[in-house]
């Protein structure tokens, strides 16, 4: 692995990151489509999750055509 794709692995910090900040979403408002803004965000960090994820795999992988 090359040192310059070693950079995108600290994308990962973000979805790491983002779920910890309980203090900041322990709420119920806002709501969206009545769902409690808890819920929401941890699903949002999910979708979160998968997008970086996927960036950095496809970023970082080997042998690209």
């Amino acid at each position: 692995m090359s040192p310059r794709s070693r950079h995108w692995q600290w994308l990962l910090v973000i979805p790491t990151a983002a779920p910890l900040l309980t203090p900041f979403a322990n709420r119920i408002e806002p709501t969206l489509f009545g769902v409690p803004f808890f819920f929401w965000y941890q699903f949002a960090c999910a979708l979160l999750a998968m997008v970086v994820i996927t960036v950095v795999y496809l970023a970082t992988r080997e042998g690209r055509p």
